[in-house]
């Protein structure tokens, strides 16, 4: 019934440990982000099953992704690393993404 006191008044945050993984989720984000070159941040909006997502892309088309609070969250952080962040509904994946996620399918 917790679930539909839930819905019934507005609280649409998931439950469970997302809030206590957001500080580690960032941190592999931040790492992502010095460690690679030519990051560029796609936020992906939440849905139903998942929490808002930010995916980091580098210039080769590798990529990793992780849970965020919120897209505000998401895009003050890319802006306090000064990499370009970019709503994927508006931009969609770079190619080289998907040229990346080919390459790894060949290579297993």
């Amino acid at each position: 019934m917790g679930w539909l006191r839930r819905l019934l008044d507005g609280d649409q945050t998931p439950s469970g440990s997302v809030t206590r993984q957001q500080p580690v989720d960032l941190s592999h984000l931040e790492w992502f982000a010095r460690n690679k070159y030519g990051v560029e941040a796609y936020i992906e909006p939440q849905t139903t099953v998942t929490q808002t997502t930010v995916i980091l892309i580098a210039h080769d088309g590798e990529w990793t992704r992780r849970r965020v609070g919120s897209p505000q969250v998401a895009w003050r952080w890319g802006r306090s690393l000064n990499i370009p962040v970019y709503d994927v509904h508006l931009t969609g994946y770079p190619q080289r993404m998907r040229d990346y996620n080919a390459r790894q399918r060949r290579a297993s």
